[in-house]
């Protein structure tokens, strides 16, 4: 019995340091963790940030967008209000174009004023004809249905064209110029207004499956127009070199006789009358475009012909809101 408590005491002091050694290895463990767990918590809180800063500047950059979006509407409103008001002046004086295109008067200076804003009030008819064309298609509507909204829509495409049509009287120049229109759409004005060839081309794609007897037919149209297109182009071409060669013949003289005067009047009413063939040109362009959408109506399905008629708003639409994001773009 007395040789066994030293044993026994060595015993427990081994095992108490091998316990405290597996304690040390474990703490140490435990601190290498908890700073990996650190790091990989500060890791975790950079990365949050960084996203936090990029989705606040992603923020503060949409608003700016929506706030500056705003403000280009706010200002074609008062712009629209204004125009508006001009018109009703222009009414109460007698120099206003009827809108139903039986008669014509004079305008004055404000005949480009008034045709924009019977222009703007046309374009706004025609979205609500184009968002109820549209649930039609969506909806599924009956043919019967359906047809009366497709005419109702090429109806108003006729309305336009009257309405150019007696513009072109009072102020040609502002249709050839199409100040009327937004940038982007100037970008492709042709005669004052789109080119037929161009938007058959775009259809094309749109109005798969045709049959093979509509797609010779539509293929037959567009060309049709290009060979028109390119014959009044070739005309406003010779009428614009001719002008100029009117212009240029001769001036007064510097002494200011009677007779370089009464040459040069002469010469400024030739000029004039060969400007008076403009308002021919924007009439035969637009009856082009007119035509161009009664034929390709014959020729589609009414179906079809609603979908046309979506894709030629859609691709307008479209640039209108190409122009509205150019002018509201940051400038530095």
């Amino acid at each position: 019995m007395a040789d066994a408590s030293p044993i026994t005491d060595i015993s427990t002091d081994g095992d108490t340091d091998e316990k405290n050694q597996r304690f040390d290895r474990n703490q140490s463990s435990a601190l290498v963790a908890s700073d990996s767990s650190d790091r990989s918590k500060d890791k975790l809180d950079q990365k949050s940030l960084r996203r936090l800063a990029q989705n606040r500047e992603a923020a503060r950059k949409s608003r700016l967008r929506k706030k500056a979006y705003v403000q280009q509407l706010e200002s074609s409103r008062l712009k629209l209000t204004q125009l508006e008001q001009e018109l009703q002046r222009a009414r109460q004086q007698g120099i206003f174009i009827s809108s139903s295109g039986d008669q014509a008067h004079s305008m004055s200076g404000n005949g480009a004023m008034a045709f924009d804003v019977e222009y703007a009030r046309w374009l706004d008819d025609h979205n609500r004809q184009i968002s109820e064309l549209r649930a039609a298609v969506n909806s599924h509507a009956g043919d019967a249905e359906l047809r009366i909204i497709v005419d109702n829509v090429l109806a108003h495409y006729d309305e336009i064209f009257k309405l150019k049509s007696n513009a072109a009287k009072a102020d040609v120049f502002h249709l050839l110029s199409g100040m009327w229109k937004t940038p982007a759409e100037r970008c492709f004005l042709w005669l004052g207004g789109f080119r037929s060839s161009e938007v058959l081309k775009l259809l094309m794609n749109q109005l798969e499956p045709l049959t093979e007897q509509q797609l010779l037919s539509v293929t037959n149209l567009q060309q049709s127009s290009q060979q028109a297109e390119d014959a009044l182009s070739q005309g406003m071409e010779a009428l614009q070199q001719s002008l100029a060669e009117t212009l240029s013949s001769g001036s007064p003289g510097s002494s200011g006789s009677s007779g370089n005067v009464a040459n040069y009047m002469g010469q400024m009413a030739m000029a004039m009358g060969k400007l008076g063939t403009l308002e021919g040109f924007i009439r035969q362009a637009d009856n082009l475009r007119q035509q161009t959408l009664q034929q390709l109506h014959r020729i589609l399905t009414t179906h079809q012909s609603a979908r046309a008629l979506l894709a030629i708003h859609d691709y307008f639409s479209r640039l209108r809101a190409l122009s509205s994001l150019w002018l509201a773009r940051p400038r530095e």
